[in-house]
This record gives structure tokens, sequence and C-alpha cells, in this order.
């Protein structure tokens, strides 16, 4: 049979019409840049950060123990992650909550610097948990979604019985270590603005600008602060370098934005320049 081509002339618009068509599939399954105040700055991007919400979707997340998020406890509102007060949850057909938990990244990270900005409501308690296990958190001797890992507290130090205590107050790590008293925290329904910097065996806590906590692992303060603390039944508590970056369920409304994370090097520098 005779062989018959097409001149390239006639080709090369259905060449164009196919890229397209590829570049519009692409886009449609493409996670969304950023906006607004999730937006990252160029200064941002060229030191290595990047967004953990995109500000509209809950993509890159998960519940601890869960393959998916317990959508009845978390959603977006307003270019914001909102922590679902309890009392204002769905209610299953026994009457009780549906089941919610501590909303989880997908990925695990180590060496990094991480940074958010959060607002609570009058007497709410949560806080972000980092250097997670999600086996530890989950495992036999644990029967909730309520993740394992250091915690920087966020709290209405004012208003919840908790902000009364030691190392439990905003800014701390918590149950381990209490932050600066001299910290400036805004007035509950304000955005702060806090960062974990996370590298080796050294951790800071800092809260608008402002280094609240600062601690090494492996050393005697330490050791003596975790045996003294609830973790001391978790083995291997303190000894872990990588895990997730984890929102606290609380049972409180509380809201999350502007989270991003840049992976740091063994000097501090970021890994991604």
């Amino acid at each position: 049979m005779p062989t018959f081509t097409t001149p390239l002339a006639r080709r090369a618009p259905f060449r164009i019409l196919a890229a397209l068509a590829l570049a519009a599939c692409a886009h449609r399954g493409a996670t969304p840049q950023p906006t607004g105040p999730n937006a990252l700055s160029s200064a941002e991007r060229a030191a290595g950060w990047r967004a953990l919400f995109d500000g509209e979707t809950l993509r890159g997340w998960r519940g601890v123990g869960y393959d998916s998020v317990p959508v009845g406890h978390w959603r977006v509102v307003d270019g914001a992650i909102e922590k679902i007060a309890t009392k204002n949850v769905a209610r299953r057909p026994d009457g009780l909550p549906v089941s919610g938990g501590d909303l989880m990244t997908v990925d695990t990270y180590g060496d990094f610097e991480l940074a958010w900005e959060w607002k609570a409501t009058p007497g709410a308690n949560s806080g972000v948990k980092y250097n997670v296990s999600e086996a530890l958190s989950t495992g036999p001797q644990k029967d909730s979604h309520s993740a394992i890992g250091f915690e920087y507290q966020m709290i209405d130090d004012d208003r919840h019985p908790d902000g009364k205590l030691i190392r439990h107050k905003t800014g701390d790590l918590y149950d381990l270590i209490s932050s600066n008293e001299r910290k400036h925290v805004r007035p509950i329904g304000e955005w702060n603005e806090s960062r974990v910097v996370f590298r080796g065996m050294h951790g800071e806590h800092w809260l608008n600008g402002e280094k609240v906590v600062e601690y090494d692992l492996g050393t005697p303060a330490m050791q003596a602060a975790v045996a003294a603390s609830k973790y001391k039944v978790y083995p291997w508590f303190a000894e872990r370098r990588r895990g997730h970056i984890v929102l606290q369920d609380h049972g409180d409304e509380v809201y999350f934005r502007h989270i991003r994370i840049r992976e740091l090097d063994g000097a501090g520098r970021s890994a991604t320049r």
C-alpha cells in the first residue's frame, strides 16, 4: 500500500494544539500558587522558602492516622486554615462529634526553618508540632489522632487555664522549656508571626520577631526536661531528627496562614540554594 505523509506545514498546527492541550491539563492538575497573605515574596523564594499552604486547599496535608483530612474539623476560610471548634463540629448519629484529630503534612522534614502566622479566639488552645513521628503518635500505647512531637505552644494565656502553667504558655516548647517572659504576644484576634528553627541538635522558637526559646538536644538540661515531662513514656522521643509538621486539634477555634518552610544544611544555610 502507498505510504502517505502529512506535510510539515500541515502538521505544525496540530503540534501546537496538542501542546496547548497538554499545558491546559497540567495547569488544571497543578498546585495553586499562593496569593494574598499566603504568597511568597521574591526574596523568600530566592532564600529557598516554599509554601506548605496554598491559601485555597488542604493539598499536602492529611490527618494523623488518616489517609485524608478530617474535613469535619478543618477547612479553608478566607485564605486561612481554620480549626473548627469542637462545639461546632457535625455530629454522628450517636450525638458525638465526627472524628477529628491533628492536621499533618504529608511530607517529613529535617534541618529546617518553619514560619507561619496564627490567631486565636478567646480562650483557645492550640500549637504547631514538629519532628512528629506518626508511628509513635498512633502506636499501641496511644489510641488517638493526636501527634507526638515537639510543640510550639499557642494559647490564650489570660483566659485558658493551661496558660497559667509553667511551660504551657504561648511560645513555650510545650511541657519542656519556658519562653521568654518579656515576649510580645499580640491581642486575641490579631495575627501573630511565629518561627521554628530546627537544625541538628539545636532548636529555636521565635515570636513576632523575637527569639523566645533556645535549646540543645542531648544535653543534661534537655534530658532532665524530657524525664520530667509527659514525653518520658515515649521511647526515643528526643532522639529523632526528622518528622512531620502538625497543626494541633485541641478542640478550639484557631487560624493558620502563610505557612512556609525552607530546608537547611548542617551550617544553617538554605539547602535549596
